[in-house]
């Protein structure tokens, strides 16, 4: 890890705060309009997780290096209550929010690596990676 970064989430304005961190972070990586796009719908997706379902959390940014790529890793944690069911909520089109129902599949086609961990009553954490072409 050469460099973090974090932004809590407890307002709507700290998911658009989220979202410029993010982008700008993979813009100093290197990363091209499209892959910034991709990169702050899928930290827009989580940061709206965190405010609708948790209340509040942070939405962290690491620029990792391993075995010679170059990426951003986001990782969205929160105390909320937790996901019930993990394989439901990455089934597309399954919303509780009344939503598009996009959420965490399409975060997780939006990124190169996506992992999720959650206790019921403990809280959700989920980690993406993005690596530079």
């Amino acid at each position: 890890m050469e460099n973090e970064s974090y932004v809590k989430i407890i307002t709507e304005w700290d998911i658009v705060a989220a979202r410029q961190l993010g982008r700008n972070v993979a813009k100093e990586l290197g990363f091209g309009s499209v892959d910034q796009a991709r990169i702050t719908t899928a930290i827009s997706e989580l940061a709206r997780n965190i405010y609708l379902y948790a209340g509040r959390g942070r939405i962290e940014f690491e620029t990792i290096n391993e075995f010679e790529k170059r990426g951003i890793k986001v990782i969205a944690t929160d105390q909320g209550p937790g996901i019930q069911d993990i394989r439901k909520v990455m089934e597309d089109g399954f919303t509780t929010s009344g939503g598009l129902g996009a959420g965490l599949p399409g975060v997780k086609r939006l990124m190169d690596d996506f992992d999720i961990t959650s206790t019921v009553g403990g809280g959700t954490c989920i980690q993406v990676i993005k690596w530079l072409r």
